[in-house]
């Protein structure tokens, strides 16, 4: 095994969204509503040092849908991305077990004060006071299994290790609770693997298939799964390991995605997480009330910070940009950073993809631009114009 293999296996486990200090938006001081500005801030973005080597944005608004796209899908071939390829879509796939949860609660199967004592007796005593609504915000104060040394440990040994993904939470079952839930925002994997297991011990169902039934049919998402194993469906975008100063490594298929389940490992495609976004941010998988109990905020950063000053609702963040207020879901993992978001009525959204991994940790100089143009293309979709 090479030592740069050894490398991306060692750095594999930071590949799920982890706790970040948010990072202060960058501006822009180019009007961002022209069609030539954003393909150049996408342009530029994809071509400057350390960049990814491909991205694209699926804008929509009532005048009709507008794709920018810039670089490649696949640096072998020179194709270029486009909104119908695959692609890990890593932490914003907790926005899809809020949906799956929030349906559950609408429909009276689930409370959002169900605690996990109620729901998951085997866990840890310690943690059984922790409810619904505590691990949606991430407020729970569960320790991060992600984090652990025996995760660590097995992805290292073999990143397509097949992991139980009924069991992730098993890694940190000895550690106690963070602090009092309810009393801090820390972001944290576990969280959504537990409201997972919640809505499967409520349903007798696999999340799998509470995924297909109350989300994918309803929003008509037909390009979109939960895998267990490291293969991707075709075509999809190639994810880009751009640390060294060579040639960006292919690492798309690199790690497995059970060891991520519901925190992270649905692959999806741009087209299709437009139309979840406009569903899901515009409210109409559930009545109002629990709308309204999603839309409470707190303070804290999705992972990476999106656009603007961030604030958590319940598997949902609420983006206060320079132009507006739209609401989404951020996410990174291994050659992937994704955002996703829509205006709170579901009319206007945005789907922002790059085959790289941009953290605050691994280049912050590179997030805050990459969220300075986020922020621009928020502003064009909110000054409506027909892109």
């Amino acid at each position: 095994m090479s030592l740069r293999r050894s490398r991306l296996r060692a750095a594999s486990v930071l590949t799920v969204c982890l706790t970040a200090l948010s990072s202060a938006t960058a501006g822009a001081a180019t009007d961002p509503s022209g069609d030539q500005t954003l393909q150049r801030q996408l342009d530029d973005f994809v071509h400057r040092s350390g960049g990814p080597p491909g991205a694209v944005a699926v804008l929509r608004t009532e005048q009709g849908t507008r794709v920018v796209r810039a670089g490649v899908a696949d640096v072998r071939t020179g194709r270029p991305p486009g909104p119908d390829d695959h692609m890990r879509i890593a932490s914003t796939a907790k926005a899809f077990s809020g949906a799956v949860a929030l349906t559950l609660v609408d429909r009276h199967t689930l409370r959002l004060d169900d605690t996990l004592g109620k729901r998951l007796p085997r866990l840890p005593a310690a943690w059984r006071s922790v409810t619904l609504r505590q691990l949606l915000q991430h407020t729970s104060g569960l320790p991060d299994y992600s984090r652990s040394d025996g995760f660590a440990n097995e992805l290292r040994a073999d990143p397509h290790h097949h992991f139980d993904s009924r069991h992730l939470l098993d890694f940190v079952a000895d550690q106690p609770l963070l602090f009092k839930p309810g009393t801090q925002y820390r972001y944290s994997n576990s969280d959504n693997i537990a409201v997972a297991l919640m809505a499967e011990a409520a349903t007798h169902t696999p999340y799998e298939d509470l995924l297909r039934e109350l989300v994918y049919a309803p929003l008509q998402l037909h390009s979109t799964s939960l895998p267990q194993g490291y293969r991707m469906p075709v075509p999809y975008l190639h994810g880009y390991d751009v640390s060294s100063l060579a040639s960006p490594e292919d690492v798309s298929e690199v790690i497995g995605m059970s060891g991520v389940w519901a925190s992270g490992g649905i692959v999806s495609t741009p087209a299709d997480m437009t139309r979840f976004i406009r569903g899901y941010a515009g409210g109409r998988l559930y009545a109002k009330s629990v709308v309204d109990q999603q839309r409470q905020w707190v303070e804290g950063s999705s992972e990476p910070a999106g656009p603007g000053r961030n604030s958590a609702g319940l598997a949902l963040f609420r983006y206060e940009t320079r132009c507006g207020v739209v609401l989404g879901h951020t996410g990174n993992t291994l050659g992937y950073t994704q955002l996703i978001a829509a205006t709170p009525d579901g009319r206007r959204s945005l789907t922002f993809s790059v085959t790289a991994q941009i953290t605050q940790s691994s280049d912050a100089a590179q997030l805050r631009k990459m969220r300075a143009i986020q922020e621009n293309f928020v502003c064009a979709l909110l000054h409506g114009k027909n892109q």
